[in-house]
Formats: C-alpha cells, structure tokens, sequence
C-alpha cells in the first residue's frame, strides 16, 4: 500500500490556506496548513512533506527565503510558488534552483494538480489521480 503524500500549504491569507487545502485534499492528498514560514519550520511536518505549496510575499520569511533555507538544510523538497505579484523579482532564481512553478492568484485548481502530480512525479513519491 503507497503512502499518501503529504502536502504543506504555506500562505499568510487564511482565505487561500482553506480554498486550496480543501481541493488538495479533495485529490486525495494530506494537507497541512501554515500561516507562516517559521511556522511550517518549527512543525513536526517539515520532515514528512513530500510537496511545499507557499504563497511568495509573506511577513517574515518569504517563500523564496524558504526555498533557500530547504535547500541549504539538505531537504529536496519540491515547490510550488503562488503569488498574487507574478512579476517577482526573484522568480528566475527560484526556478533556477529548482521550483516547479509560479502560479498567479487566482489559479485554477486543476492547475495545481498538474503541478502538484508533477513535483511529486519528480520526487518519485507517487501522484494522484486529477
């Protein structure tokens, strides 16, 4: 039996938080929810979250900063940025180090799917039917 991937939504507008978790978890995900970076970082979850879902421009920690911070702590976490600015400045350094996609708010949920299947394809954790 395959294990369910779990999924860490990251995003300081509550409103996103729910809307997108509940279509994750309508797609037979497990989802996780964070109102902040350092919130997702002092979670239990960082060590099981096969995909990051995080908004861009947070208080705080950015989910670019974030991105970096997996990154030099030895996680290969894919991420998916969503971001209501899609012209941020640190876009193409994300991509270059790895990121799966910039979605622009409002996204299509089917979108993410395809995104979220493809970040997991790249793990090697398994996707679930969109």
């Amino acid at each position: 039996m395959s294990k369910v991937p779990v999924i860490s939504i990251i995003d300081d507008d509550e409103s996103v938080r729910v809307t997108t978790t509940k279509f994750v978890r309508l797609h037979g995900f497990v989802a996780y929810t964070f109102a902040s970076a350092e919130e997702f970082l002092r979670s239990p979850h960082i060590e099981d979250t096969a995909c990051v879902i995080t908004d861009v421009r947070m208080p705080g920690m950015s989910g670019v900063e974030l991105q970096e911070y997996l990154i030099a702590h030895g996680y290969r976490t894919p991420v998916i940025f969503i971001t209501a600015f899609p012209q941020e400045s640190g876009q193409a350094k994300a991509m270059a180090a790895g990121a799966v996609c910039f979605l622009s708010k409002p996204f299509e949920g089917q979108t993410l799917i395809k995104y979220l299947n493809e970040a997991l394809a790249r793990q090697g954790d398994g996707t679930v039917d969109s």
